[in-house]
């Protein structure tokens, strides 16, 4: 398997004013799935998280540009807990995702109602981490979109530590740097480095076409191996 970090990430930058009619065409338009399949023929084959971030609501969805925080376990409360975490949170902009990489941590519980409450009021769309959760039932009633490995009642300040933000991150198995979309449903975390944002929407419509006419043909009575032989999509 290729490492993240081998993956070329050519192609112009592009610019949050300039996307926000291309995350508009996610939101209402695409899902995970053939996103992935576009990626997929980019080349870009390791972008998908691992199945274990699932959203705490089958009906969420989460689009957004990334904002990242890193954590590491501790085994001792830090003299200033949660400076860096508050300092993360607070510096979130409108649209943002943020993006918990925790290493995969089972011991801590990084994400609550209160973090979810400030993000929102920054304008965030959501959060996503590689770790556990609590307060589950307040932030489904604030229909925050969050995606998580799972829940725990515990405090972080004993257990973790925010030791850099706004840095490359490895969450649920994909590289992510600050800025690039992350696109999320029931099926899934889909990572689209932010250079690849234009070409990955209009080839994802493209294809959506392409599976509406088959699914039409087949409905119709058409063969599988004929109407995969005319779109060439499945």
């Amino acid at each position: 398997m290729m490492p993240p970090e081998a993956v070329s990430r050519g192609g112009a930058e592009s610019t949050p004013g300039a996307d926000d009619a291309l995350l508009e065409t996610l939101r209402a338009k695409l899902y995970t799935a053939v996103v992935s399949d576009v990626l997929d023929r980019q080349g870009l084959l390791e972008q998908a998280m691992s199945a274990r971030i699932r959203p705490i609501d089958p009906r969420m969805r989460l689009i957004g540009r990334a904002h990242t925080m890193l954590t590491a376990d501790i085994y001792q409360q830090p003299a200033e807990p949660y400076q860096k975490e508050i300092a993360a949170v607070d510096s979130l902009k409108p649209g943002d995702v943020m993006v918990a990489a925790t290493n995969g941590s089972e011991r801590t519980c990084l994400w609550g109602e209160l973090l979810s409450t400030a993000a929102r009021a920054r304008g965030a769309t959501g959060c996503l981490i590689d770790g556990h959760t609590r307060d589950v039932a307040r932030i489904l009633e604030m229909e925050f979109p969050l995606f998580c490995t799972g829940f725990r009642p515990v405090d972080s300040s004993f257990r973790s530590i925010v030791v850099d933000y706004g840095c490359p991150v490895l969450c649920g198995g994909v590289l992510v740097h600050p800025g690039d979309i992350i696109f999320a449903d029931i099926d899934g975390v889909v990572v689209i480095p932010r250079d690849r944002l234009e070409e990955t929407v209009q080839t994802a419509l493209e294809k959506v076409a392409a599976e509406n006419s088959s699914r039409q043909m087949l409905e119709e009575g058409a063969l599988l191996r004929d109407v995969y032989d005319r779109f060439g999509v499945l």
